[in-house]
């Protein structure tokens, strides 16, 4: 995969942020060489955030966001000062414009404080340093840089201070590290209704890719074919990952002593959640008559009938309890922040959200003591093969070994 290709949810997210008018439209098409954003003298001219996938020297691939002005006013500018708060939850790299002929106020403070709040790399941007007369005596702040976006000063060095802010190689990788060199991986993905036509859907895409990186062979089936193929197999596989809609078939037709997970689960340690959402799982068994559960997808797919979020896991989930439960929904970026009315939150795998988003998710849970669990763990928990699919990951095994 190049790095066009990359998905957007293993992109850098760098987010531009400030008052209206304080030239973050301008810096955006600075820094990315493109008209990406409208740029007008009249305030609130952006207002909705801009998104674009893109490559940018030296940070490689990332997603730039543009936002609206975070001091909009009335109804309408409080939704998009709403939208804006949201961005914060997938930004890596947070960028203050403010423009140097007015200065700090207390919106920018109050940007300020909410990036210290989420723990977020910041670089603050004087735009229209070109009107200035006085930038300091040249001495500037670790944080701080004075840039013209009409003129093209300091943009170069705008770039190189977001490349040393972005975050640390070594993230996990999906199965790599669960595989040796010359190993054989074999996917089970189902092809249904909900399959996309002609493609495969990005987990089973970035598993393959990961399989062949690793020097290991992959081979791809449907479930209906697994059993078949797996006995004519001149070698056993390493591993098996199954879609999690056919977790239960799939256990019962690989043998037991053949290491077996779902592709939700690789997601779930991959986004960095695995440890929160396995024992969230035992909450299931927990849930009482009138309980809500919500069921939280990243992607904003169209739903057809069988969708697994909105109809078979509510299905499972009560046959599982014989409970009279609840559910409400969400999708794409929306996720509320209040979940006091919750008793579990029930999350896709994930893999439409970089890694701050999903955390900042299982943060939102943990903070307010609802527990969380993804379709893969919860999948395999309901069908009682939890313990295997997870086993792999001892230190999972020895923290909850009551599951």
């Amino acid at each position: 995969m190049g790095l066009n290709d990359t998905p957007g949810s293993d992109r850098v997210h760098i987010g531009f942020f400030g008052r209206r008018n304080a030239g973050k439209s301008s810096i955006v098409n600075a820094v990315t060489g493109q008209d990406l954003a409208v740029v007008s003298d009249t305030k609130g001219t952006t207002t909705d955030p801009v998104t674009k996938s893109m490559e940018l020297l030296p940070l490689g691939p990332v997603v730039v966001i543009d936002t609206p002005g975070y001091d909009d006013e009335g109804s309408l500018g409080a939704l998009r000062v709403k939208k804006t708060r949201q961005v914060l939850n997938r930004t890596d790299i947070a960028v203050l414009v403010v423009d140097a002929m007015e200065g700090r106020g207390a919106c920018e403070e109050e940007l300020l404080e909410l990036f210290r709040e989420k723990e977020l790399p910041y670089l603050v941007v004087m735009n229209k340093a070109d009107l200035l007369e006085d930038r300091g005596g040249g001495q500037q702040a670790a944080d701080v840089l004075y840039v013209s976006a009409r003129e093209g000063v300091g943009v170069h060095e705008l770039k190189e201070r977001l490349g040393a802010l972005a975050p640390e190689e070594g993230k996990l990788r999906l199965v790599a590290d669960l595989i040796a060199p010359k190993d054989l991986v074999m996917l089970v993905t189902p092809i249904d209704s909900a399959a996309p036509k002609g493609r495969m859907i990005l987990p089973q895409q970035q598993a393959i890719r990961d399989v062949i990186d690793a020097g290991a062979a992959a081979v791809v089936v449907k479930e209906t074919e697994f059993l078949e193929v797996l006995e004519c197999l001149g070698k056993e596989p390493a591993l098996v990952v199954t879609d999690s809609q056919v977790f239960g078939r799939i256990s019962k037709e690989t043998p037991e002593h053949i290491p077996l997970t779902s592709f939700s689960i690789l997601m779930a340690r991959y986004k960095g959640i695995l440890d929160y959402t396995v024992p969230g799982a035992a909450a299931m068994d927990r849930l009482k008559d009138g309980d809500r559960i919500l069921v939280a997808e990243g992607c904003t797919h169209h739903r057809q009938c069988g969708d697994i979020g909105t109809e078979k896991l509510p299905a499972w989930l009560r046959a599982h309890t014989k409970k009279e439960l609840s559910f409400s929904f969400c999708s794409g970026t929306e996720f509320p922040e209040d979940l006091s009315s919750c008793a579990l939150v029930l999350h896709c795998g994930g893999c439409m959200l970089n890694e701050r988003e999903v955390r900042y998710r299982m943060k939102c849970a943990r903070d307010q003591g609802v527990p969380m669990t993804n379709y893969g763990v919860a999948i395999a928990h309901m069908h009682g093969i939890l313990r295997r699919s997870i086993a792999m990951f001892p230190h999972l095994l020895a923290e909850f070994s009551e599951l």
